[in-house]
């Protein structure tokens, strides 16, 4: 859409209708209230806020009757907190609009309409109010007729969730814990206005975003010269209240001015989120201080349930001309950082030097001698000082987070970590950031990331958005992902804690769906997500937005200055989906865990020597994973390490595909795995070279296995039928048949039988279409479906509309 075309249509979209219907049906209970009657006796309020509160007290009328038949009222007790909230919200922001039309200056996608934008809000804030209550109204009176039955909601325990092996647990159950990502910071943690059942109550040492310390962040100022700790930087961790679970921040952006006098060296190969050099020994010692004694002083204390989070966001992109070179990262590398690549390289070529030469095309005296540009040039991809440079940078970060966490627990051994790796670290083709995903979800004790997904095209301009052209939403940014991290750690808690579902720097919609937050939320739990922290709450108890976000906005991360405007914080509907999803999803925890703990009969090997080496491993990557993803059972992958340390029984195939580039320790596990029995379907190009570009001599071979080579002309397509044909004992027995009016499958679903014959089955259809689907089984046999959610039953056929999402008991007859 035409960014001058966006406050005209969000006006249109805020137009009042006059017809106002009756707050129920004729079959409802409800007192039958006119607006006009209503209205005449509240003054001094709009049009829509006074619409709004007679269907607050219709539906809080309602909440008594259902109450006195025991009807659990959890949901309507959640949204009726946040229409009352945003109701207040609007009022704040029609009454500042000058702070409303600076949020939405800061956007740039936004900055032009940014005066009409900021008058429109107000009502449109009302309005989605008003459809919200509409929408409760008509729930609650299909309950209260006796036409749905819903479960009742099974609510955090947020004082006695605990950390499981591979789930959390509250009251006997397993549980999502949900919250905002750096909530209103300047609240106290016991303000019951930011933390409660509808924002999410976890107490955590939140972001800093200023270059000293700010909020309960563990940060590099705690850290005095002489030794000594600052004892009122200190409080800010040691005054949270022993009483909520949460998690708490390394934050590793800044550092003191008297480390920098001692090592003037400390900044050269900083990063956007770390500001010292990760080699440099005196940041180390400094930080080793900081997180021996932060990790005693939090030992056993509850904000820590949710773990460490060892760093926010890291990547060390260290490729010229890249977007991250502005913000001054790895523009060089220090002497430390030179001479460890040194040491690395004399490891790595078991000091043959004369190999080296040979590979580089350089005549280095020595390895003491060896040296290199940084940032390197992108040309170089493919070559072996490419390769060599990316694999080191990967190796060097990992052992960076080998060393904090060590450090913590050598002072608290049961102390969980994880790091907010972004997906696109993995997702997208670059690998020039320092990070492997896959060591670094192996490190940790539990797999921690900031999933995001796209609800609606990229805003930012000359970005794509292909994926809209075939799907409601990018649905496999969440599943690709999570399916790798769920595979690599299939028995650690996943945290999402900073979850990027609602907006981000690339995406957002001033009117966000509502279907769309429902799929994409019981997607990622589906698929592994156990806890998430959603970007982000940043409302006062009064309305206006928190302290960083008032005055002038001028913050090294640029993200942050435009992340209000067309956030959830002006979605009443969006934000209220959030919670009532999640009610769901933790009503139904064990059917959802049931679901997700399946065998993944299929699995695709990854390569991170292929991915260094070439620019499109993961697009390839992705279509493969895509063209398998609608065929009802869970995806999975394979590596080295995987085939190495976890149960080969677990799976039946394994496809290797655009995977030219393997070293000899990949290829020997794929080699050992087809020996003792496995299958492995391989195209003609895989294989073929180590991670230099030197040719293979060797070639798998059967053994005891089956070996399905392909020829050089093999499509998808046939990659598909293969692989489908090898995994077919193992194939669901619900089968869908889908028409949805386009020549490609949208529809995904997962089945679990039951002990007593039935099949749990959940489906979601995340095209742009209503799917027409045909349930049947395998076998042949008639089936009687219900929809779990609602108590209904359902015919065999029937449709599932564009989002839409299903939980079903199916039972042969």
């Amino acid at each position: 859409m035409n960014r001058k075309l966006i406050g005209v249509s969000i006006a249109s979209a805020l137009l009042f209708t006059s017809a106002c219907s009756n707050e129920t049906s004729s079959k409802g209970t409800a007192p039958e209230v006119t607006t006009e009657v209503a209205a005449s006796s509240i003054s001094g309020t709009s049009a829509l806020e006074q619409q709004a509160r007679v269907k607050l007290k219709t539906l809080m009328s309602m909440m008594d009757q259902a109450r006195d038949k025991n009807i659990d009222v959890a949901r309507e007790e959640t949204l009726v907190w946040f229409s009352e909230q945003f109701l207040k919200f609007a009022n704040w922001d029609e009454a500042n609009p000058d702070t409303i039309e600076k949020a939405f200056g800061y956007e740039r996608y936004y900055a032009a309409d940014k005066e009409q934008l900021a008058a429109d809000l107000p009502d449109f804030e009302r309005r989605k109010v008003v459809e919200m209550l509409d929408k409760g109204i008509d729930v609650l009176g299909q309950e209260l007729r006796g036409e749905i039955k819903r479960r009742p909601v099974n609510k955090v325990d947020w004082q006695g969730t605990k950390a499981g092996d591979n789930m959390f647990i509250s009251n006997g159950k397993p549980i999502f814990p949900y919250d905002y990502f750096s909530k209103t910071v300047g609240q106290p943690l016991t303000n019951t206005d930011v933390y409660n059942d509808h924002l999410g109550a976890l107490y955590h040492g939140g972001e800093n975003l200023y270059p000293v310390d700010h909020d309960r962040a563990i940060n590099s100022f705690l850290l005095k010269e002489d030794g000594t700790f600052d004892q009122e930087l200190m409080k800010e961790l040691t005054d949270i209240p022993d009483t909520n679970v949460g998690f708490l921040y390394y934050w590793i952006m800044g550092i003191p001015e008297w480390v920098e006098k001692q090592e003037p060296e400390v900044r050269i190969g900083r990063s956007l989120f770390t500001g010292f050099d990760i080699d440099n020994p005196l940041a180390r010692d400094v930080w080793g201080k900081i997180i021996r004694r932060t990790g005693e002083l939090t030992k056993g204390k509850k904000v820590t349930e949710l773990g460490f989070v060892l760093a926010n966001e890291p990547h060390w992109f260290a490729e010229k001309d890249h977007w991250t070179y502005r913000f001054q990262e790895m523009n060089d590398i220090s002497s430390y950082t030179l001479n460890n690549f040194r040491r690395w390289l004399e490891d790595k070529y078991a000091g043959d030097l004369a190999s080296l030469n040979t590979n580089w095309g350089s005549s280095f005296a020595s390895f003491d001698k060896v040296d290199i540009e940084i940032p390197i040039d992108s040309a170089l991809q493919g070559q072996p000082i490419w390769y060599d440079w990316t694999r080191y940078n990967m190796d060097r970060s990992t052992n960076w987070f080998t060393y904090v966490q060590n450090e913590l627990h050598s002072v608290n051994a049961d102390a969980d970590t994880h790091i907010k790796i972004m997906p696109r670290m993995f997702m997208e083709n670059a690998r020039s950031g320092g990070i492997d995903t896959e060591a670094l979800a192996e490190l940790t004790t539990m797999v921690g990331h900031d999933a995001k997904s796209f609800g609606s095209k990229n805003i930012r301009p000359g970005k794509s958005s292909k994926w809209l052209e075939k799907y409601a939403y990018h649905w496999g940014y969440v599943a690709m992902f999570h399916d790798f991290m769920e595979s690599v750690a299939p028995d650690k808690i996943n945290v999402n804690s900073e979850s990027h579902f609602l907006s981000s720097g690339q995406w957002r919609d001033l009117d966000t769906r509502t279907s769309y937050v429902r799929s994409v939320y019981w997607l990622a739990t589906l698929l592994g997500m156990d806890a998430n922290m959603g970007w982000f709450w940043a409302r006062d108890p009064d309305g206006s937005p928190e302290d960083r976000l008032e005055g002038d906005l001028d913050f090294f991360d640029p993200g942050l200055g435009g992340a209000y405007a067309g956030s959830n914080n002006m979605q009443p509907h969006v934000t209220n989906e959030v919670t009532q999803v999640m009610y769901d999803l933790n009503s139904f925890s064990e059917e959802i865990i049931e679901l997700r703990e399946q065998p993944r009969p299929l699995r695709l090997f990854y390569s991170e020597t292929t991915a260094i080496n070439i620019d499109d491993y993961m697009t390839k990557g992705y279509e493969l994973y895509e063209a398998l993803f609608f065929e009802g059972f869970p995806m999975g992958f394979v590596t080295k390490n995987i085939i190495e340390k976890q149960d080969n029984n677990s799976w039946d195939t394994v496809v290797v595909y655009n995977n030219e580039y393997v070293n000899d320790a990949e290829f020997d596990a794929l080699q050992t795995y087809l020996s003792a029995g496995g299958t492995i379907i391989v195209d003609a190009k895989s294989l073929t070279m180590n991670e230099y570009g030197q040719k293979r001599a060797k070639k798998l071979v059967a053994g005891k296995g089956k070996l399905i080579t392909l020829d050089a002309d093999a499509d998808i397509a046939k990659i598909k039928q293969l692989a489908l044909a090898e995994v077919a004992d193992n194939m669901p027995d619900v089968v869908i048949a889908e028409d949805n009016g386009v020549a490609h499958k949208t529809t995904t679903w997962r089945t679990v039988k039951q002990p007593n014959g039935s099949y749990l089955v959940n489906i979601l259809n995340v095209g742009h279409n209503t799917a027409k689907l045909d349930l049947t089984l395998r076998n042949g046999k008639s089936v009687a479906i219900t929809d779990i959610m609602t108590g209904n039953t359902l015919d065999p056929k029937f449709e599932l509309a564009s989002e839409g999402v299903l939980l079903l008991e199916v039972t042969p007859q």
